[in-house]
């Protein structure tokens, strides 16, 4: 939802701070249990109780982001995130913590939607998406090499994460504020498109998130019980993981769609679950951080397909919403299965039923991006059923970035150009391409050009 089409940094500002929290959740969890006396099914629960609040912020805007503009729910999050963060790092009671966990988790959430549907409106929701989750793991990564360092108890993570709250504010100026009734009139509204699909993706989403976090939530404790090492040494794994994660998400950003996504989801998952499995049985140095490693390096990887995935199911970015928040949701439920599992099970049995679940979601999301976003995309490329390219799509409803598309001069009428709209995507449908007499077929090859 930038400014202007080209401008994707500030949707990347305020994708780095949603997803910051989630990122951070080891070290949350851990200094949790060290430092308010929780045990770690408690500190577990508070991490959930965050995720939780975060995935709830995203149902309840999912599809409501384009009717009251990118700026204000934006603001709202990131105020939310730093005033609920920062309250969570100055209090010293758990109840207090708590309160303050959950409402920064909503204020998070909201900028992670806000950001999810201005992401799917992109001409390359992959690009932007990779960028973001580079920009958030390598924040993360210098944030795990300095507060080890620091001291500080529970106090600093939450204060971190508030604080780059605040240093991403200004980035809201270039978001696009609410838009007119008829504005955000589009002929493409109603159902949900691939609704199927939607529901099997986010579905399959909420267990992977589950699994991934289930071992991200007690990787500290594995380091520190199970492998003996330090929180200096568990950090120092920590940030190499997330500098390898950065290399990965950048390698899948210049790949982009050339082998589709089944490929980078399904093979890339099997890779997730062998690396669960060594990470959550490691007994020294050598084996947790390949295991960290590995996992950090193909995870994100995987997860900027997936969100490209949900993206491309619709433009209007409903359905980048509603998989996001079933994300989170799994992702909530993470720490604590993490934390019950491992106590109940130890952490080599956990990691094995963790492994498991993983393997077991990759046949049906692999699937998915077969079935409608799986094969290598190519410029022009029909990506949508009846024939319509997602680029004209896009032009016909001016995506979520509230740019209406230049088809004439820019005094033209709002409703002359609405009809003119209508026209191209009855032709599209109709033809599988543009109308060949119509004056709109220069239009159409510019935005189906990539």
């Amino acid at each position: 939802m930038p400014s202007r089409p080209g401008a994707a940094w500030p949707l990347v500002a305020v994708f780095t701070a949603g997803y910051l929290a989630s990122y951070l959740l080891p070290t949350v969890v851990g200094r949790l249990s060290a430092h308010l006396g929780l045990s770690p099914a408690q500190a577990g629960l508070v991490g959930s109780a965050l995720l939780l609040s975060s995935a709830g912020a995203g149902f309840a805007l999912a599809g409501r982001v384009e009717r009251f503009g990118a700026r204000t729910p934006a603001r709202a999050g990131l105020i939310l995130a730093a005033v609920g963060y920062g309250c969570a790092a100055l209090a010293g009671s758990v109840p207090l913590v708590v309160l303050g966990v959950m409402v920064g988790g909503f204020g998070s959430g909201t900028a992670t939607a806000v950001a999810a549907s201005g992401i799917a409106a992109r001409r390359d929701p992959h690009r932007t998406s990779s960028l973001g989750l580079l920009t958030v793991s390598a924040t993360a990564g210098v944030l795990y090499l300095t507060i080890p360092h620091l001291g500080g108890g529970h106090r600093l993570p939450f204060a971190a994460i508030a604080l780059v709250a605040l240093l991403v504010w200004p980035a809201t100026a270039r978001l696009d504020g609410a838009r007119t009734a008829e504005e955000t009139s589009s002929p493409i509204t109603g159902r949900l498109p691939h609704r199927r699909s939607g529901l099997v993706l986010a579905g399959g989403m909420l267990v992977w998130s589950m699994a991934q976090n289930a071992l991200w939530g007690v990787s500290s404790r594995i380091g520190l019980d199970q492998a003996g090492l330090s929180e200096v040494t568990v950090g120092a794994v920590f940030a190499a993981a997330l500098g390898a994660g950065l290399l990965g998400v950048t390698g899948a950003g210049l790949l982009g769609a050339r082998l589709g996504r089944a490929v980078p989801i399904g093979l890339g998952t099997v890779v997730i679950a062998a690396s669960i499995v060594l990470s959550s049985s490691a007994r020294d140095l050598g084996s947790f951080a390949t295991g960290e490693i590995m996992w950090n390096t193909v995870y994100p990887v995987v997860l900027s397909y997936l969100i490209g995935l949900a993206a491309s199911l619709d433009i209007r970015g409903r359905w980048a919403v509603l998989a996001g928040s079933a994300s989170s949701i799994g992702v909530a439920c993470g720490p604590l299965l993490g934390s019950v599992l491992s106590e109940e099970a130890g952490y080599p049995a956990m990691g094995l039923i963790l492994g498991a679940a993983t393997l077991l979601v990759a046949a049906p999301v692999t699937a998915v991006a077969l079935h409608t976003g799986g094969r290598p995309l190519v410029p022009g490329s029909v990506r949508r059923r009846g024939g319509a390219p997602a680029a004209l799509l896009a032009a016909t409803t001016g995506g979520l970035s509230g740019a209406v598309p230049k088809l004439g001069s820019p005094e033209q009428a709002v409703t002359e150009l609405r009809v003119r709209r209508r026209r191209l995507v009855r032709s599209a449908i109709r033809t599988a391409g543009p109308d060949g007499g119509s004056g709109q077929s220069n239009a159409y090859a510019s935005t189906s050009a990539r």
